[in-house]
């Protein structure tokens, strides 16, 4: 109760001190009552604005929110434009990659090849594995043609429209093609699995030595669906010892057939057979072949055999 008299006085005084000091001001004369009024009542005036301050900020802060968010709009616009930007040069630089993979591999193994981009993926009717690109007739393109990227041998044409192709991938299980294995000469039949990471290798000849890092390339004869030359893949593992009848070699294909884009379609086959002038260098960290393998070595490449029509391997 003695607190809200006090309380009620001080509002009293208050309400009067202002009155007086309006008419003071209304009279003219009252700039000294208002000094002094200041003296006394300043350190309250300032206690009130020390409380009703903050409030003040954040009423105002509310009516600043509007361009606030649009500043974050517009930093969220920049920072995606810069990642587009940067995504999109990333893109450019693999596809110049790519391109230029291809061109070393079609000038390595003396290929004429159209470009083509993978416009689709997926099984078509009597095969599991297909691409389709998006070239075709009127590019030149006919069935039994190779296609290649800059890794090796993607597959071959099987279907060919106006101005799109389907090619069925070497990964798939209706598919064979003749290989040689590097090291050795030795030549057998790859076969697809169905197995987007793995193929499988029949080696003519039981007694063959093979091992693990063989790399192996098209072996082309005449009237064949593959031209030869063309890097295949890699051994990884080697079941049964040499002389069984069945004796089989997993192989790693060098092309991933789960990231295809930029490819190229061979319209024009060497004249005569690159061998293994196509493969990369070997890294230096790994083994030198078997001594029982007869290295194909420089010769090879610079005696190529005649393949005829160039036109090889099995379909």
């Amino acid at each position: 109760m003695r607190d809200n008299k006090r309380t009620r006085t001080i509002l009293g005084l208050l309400l009067l001190t202002s009155l007086t000091l309006v008419i003071l001001g209304l009279r003219g004369s009252g700039d000294g009552a208002r000094d002094t009024a200041n003296g006394i009542f300043g350190p309250i005036e300032s206690a009130a604005s020390a409380v009703v301050r903050p409030v003040q900020d954040f009423i105002s802060s509310l009516g600043s929110l509007g361009s606030k968010d649009e500043q974050i709009d517009e930093l969220t616009r920049q920072v995606e434009q810069l990642q587009s930007e940067l995504n999109t040069s990333e893109y450019a630089r693999n596809r110049a990659q790519e391109l230029d993979d291809l061109l070393r591999l079609a000038g390595a193994g003396r290929y004429t090849v159209v470009p083509a981009q993978v416009i689709a993926i997926g099984p078509t009717q009597g095969f599991g594995w297909t691409v389709t690109i998006d070239a075709g007739e009127l590019d030149g393109l006919v069935v039994d043609q190779n296609v290649v990227n800059g890794q090796g041998l993607v597959g071959r044409v099987v279907r060919v429209g106006p101005s799109t192709s389907v090619v069925v991938l070497l990964v798939d299980a209706t598919a064979t093609v003749g290989a040689r294995v590097e090291s050795s000469m030795q030549v057998g039949f790859l076969n697809g699995t169905g197995e987007p990471d793995s193929l499988e290798l029949q080696l003519l000849d039981p007694f063959a030595p093979v091992g693990v890092g063989d790399r192996l390339v098209s072996f082309g004869v005449r009237g064949g669906a593959y031209v030869p030359g063309i890097p295949l893949g890699t051994v990884t593992e080697v079941a049964g010892t040499p002389g069984q009848l069945t004796r089989i070699a997993a192989v790693e294909p060098f092309v991933d057939v789960r990231s295809l884009d930029l490819v190229g379609v061979i319209v024009e086959p060497p004249r005569t057979d690159p061998r293994d002038s196509v493969l990369p260098p070997v890294p230096t960290s790994q083994a030198s072949p078997s001594p029982s393998a007869t290295p194909s070595g420089d010769g090879a490449s610079a005696n190529p055999t005649p393949s005829g029509s160039a036109s090889g391997g099995e379909s």
